[in-house]
């Protein structure tokens, strides 16, 4: 896979050499973006938050990138939480301001129209585990540790971890973690759908990226539309939420590719998609 290095902001936000703390590489349509500040776990501080979400909001317009994959670096952390001590020095104000930062990248990654997977490689802890919650597709190594510890420093998730965990699990089990602060190992998360799948470490990123050229084979209007509809699921009502699926259904009758799809499977051809 070919590592491609965006420039470094004028912000500062580069680290030691311009070397930023985010990097996306590109791989036939899929986008790996990964954390990268292994002396801290990867913990997010603000300028790791900033790029992050600004790597994202450039990602969600890119029609290049059809999947994305967000991960960590190294074999120890997915990413470890926020990072406390710059945490302990903030004001009411700045603590809001913070908490919609994390608000900000998890929402673009729930909603933007293009697939995302979290490839935990470690410890997705915190604002890393809220991080890994608002992707489409979570897959982990044996190795991982998942948990919202929050509550142990006196706080509680900010990111979205008291709507998306029991989103992704049980309402009951989401309390029994953020109330105890609990850590659980990979085979636990799997077990209670906190993530997709579990793989051993040296081929999480590979068994991921076989999901993710899957999904960048599919169709992009297609799969915006499956996205949109399938976050609905757990908000609104029912009735209204039906509705939305049967009007998007209909529409999709007028794309490219959904004229490709039904001729491929007609023809006994792969379908030939172009996302529109």
């Amino acid at each position: 896979m070919g590592e491609t290095w965006f420039p470094p902001r004028d912000r500062g936000e580069a680290e030691e050499g311009g070397r930023l703390s985010v990097s996306v590489a590109f791989d036939a349509g899929v986008a790996v973006v990964t954390i990268d500040r292994q002396d801290a776990l990867n913990a997010l501080d603000l300028p790791t938050l900033t790029e992050l979400r600004d790597r994202l909001r450039e990602l969600a317009d890119d029609a290049g990138a059809r999947v994305v994959v967000l991960t960590g670096a190294g074999e120890k952390a997915f990413a470890a939480g926020a990072d406390i001590k710059y945490m302990s020095g903030l004001d009411v104000g700045e603590a809001k301001e913070w908490g919609a930062l994390g608000h900000e990248a998890g929402r673009l990654l729930e909603t933007m129209p293009k697939p995302t997977i979290a490839a935990v490689n470690g410890f997705a802890l915190g604002g890393g585990c809220e991080l890994a919650l608002a992707c489409d597709l979570r897959y982990a190594a044996r190795t991982a540790k998942l948990g919202q510890p929050e509550i142990n420093l006196g706080i509680i998730p900010g990111w979205g971890g008291t709507q998306r965990l029991a989103r992704a699990t049980t309402l009951g089990y989401a309390k029994e973690l953020i109330f105890t602060g609990r850590v659980v190992d990979a085979d636990e998360a799997e077990r209670r759908g906190l993530v997709n799948a579990v793989f051993e470490p040296a081929d999480l990123l590979a068994k991921t990226m076989e999901v993710a050229t899957l999904l960048a084979s599919k169709s992009l209007v297609a799969l915006a539309a499956a996205k949109a509809a399938c976050n609905r699921a757990l908000q609104g009502g029912h009735a209204e939420n039906l509705e939305a699926e049967v009007a998007s259904f209909g529409k999709l009758f007028a794309t490219e590719d959904a004229k490709e799809g039904m001729t491929a499977f007609v023809e006994k051809r792969e379908p030939n998609f172009v996302g529109r």
